[in-house]
């Protein structure tokens, strides 16, 4: 959420750069609602933190996250002890309930690079209200997507021979194997996302520290904070590498569920065998997180008092990319629809006429 302006205003514990208002400069109204100065946009925000205690639906909250943490680690267990076959793993199915879950995780983690990289290289200032969750948002779904994967060996113990390294063997994964590009895939994409999202965090962090009361979190946050002074020369060197990571993880928005779509489209199962996988799946997966960003938003404005920061307008533009990317998805059922029909290929035909009018048809509608 804190941006050059915002953190600005708190100083960050030394030199204020010149460019920076005073922190009591009004803001421009563009994309906030209300009369806000830098001052009390900080306090507003920094207090979401800083408040000594969370609002009783946070516990709730918490609660039923570990509830489900707990669950998540019962089911685990069970899978390793009785076999990846309980997920009704079958030919030419191999992949199975794994499959849906890691393309649905990995999926809703692309908005948040998409709102912090590709809008901050067009010069979207409106992002700045919505990034930093939607990049927590990111980190998280590409931790849990990564377990999948994994699981789906049934022997996770043993996943280290996924990745190059020398060894006494000389044996290397099976490069052509999907499974070993998604391990690729998703190790890059979760670097860079920690990285952007945590680089991004550090002026915030040291406006924090620079608030707190307690001792252990000034600690805490300076150590997190790196040193942070607020003087020209660190936005200078902020600003350089926020960008540069900006750019290493625009492209990663395209690729990484492009490679998630080979997982289908280079077998030979007939309804996967396409083309049209790759841009249907990309446009799929920011459809999918710009909706998931949207239900984590308008929560979180009305919990923590955030309407003038997510306003309507920030609610009405993600929903005009959902309305985009979802035409695109639309355009990709029809032209799968297309290709099976048209292909001349009793098994594609076979499948387009099963979904249509099989057993399953009212799922599929």
């Amino acid at each position: 959420m804190a941006t050059r302006p915002l953190t600005g205003g708190s100083g960050g514990g030394g030199s204020t750069p010149p460019t920076t208002p005073p922190k009591n400069r009004l803001v421009p109204q563009n994309f906030i609602d209300g009369t806000h100065s830098y001052e009390t946009i900080t306090d507003i925000i920094g207090a979401v933190v800083l408040s000594p205690r969370p609002p009783l639906i946070w516990f709730v909250m918490v609660g039923l996250g570990f509830i489900g943490l707990n669950f998540m680690l019962l089911s685990i267990t069970w899978l390793l002890i009785q076999g990846i076959g309980i997920w009704g793993n079958n030919i030419p199915v191999a992949w199975s309930w794994d499959i849906v879950n890691f393309v649905w995780w990995i999926g809703i983690g692309h908005a948040g690079t998409l709102i912090s990289a590709i809008l901050l290289l067009m010069r979207q200032q409106w992002r700045n209200s919505i990034n930093r969750f939607a990049e927590a948002m990111t980190v998280f779904a590409v931790m849990c997507a990564g377990l999948y994967p994994l699981l789906h060996t049934g022997r996770p113990w043993v996943d280290y021979w996924l990745f190059p390294y020398p060894n006494i063997l000389a044996m290397w994964p099976q490069f052509r194997s999907p499974l070993c590009w998604d391990v690729f895939a998703v190790s890059t994409y979760f670097t860079v996302s920690v990285l952007f999202w945590f680089l991004g965090l550090i002026p915030d962090i040291a406006t924090l520290r620079d608030r707190s009361t307690s001792k252990f979190a000034k600690w805490a946050y300076g150590l997190a904070g790196l040193g942070w002074k607020g003087s020209a020369k660190h936005w200078f060197r902020y600003e350089q590498a926020y960008n540069i990571l900006a750019g290493l993880s625009a492209p990663l928005v395209l690729s990484v569920h492009t490679i998630v779509s080979y997982d289908f489209a280079v077998g030979i199962v007939p309804g996967w065998h396409t083309t049209i996988f790759p841009p249907y799946f990309v446009a799929g997966a920011v459809f999918a997180g710009f909706a998931m960003v949207m239900t984590f938003g308008l929560p979180l404005r009305a919990l923590y008092g955030l309407k003038d920061f997510i306003t309507d307008k920030h609610i009405d533009w993600m929903a005009k990319i959902t309305l985009a990317t979802g035409l695109i998805v639309f355009y990709g059922y029809i032209l799968e629809m297309f290709y099976g029909w048209y292909s001349g290929n009793i098994y594609e035909m076979g499948l387009v006429y099963h979904r249509l009018f099989g057993p399953y048809k009212w799922f599929y509608y």
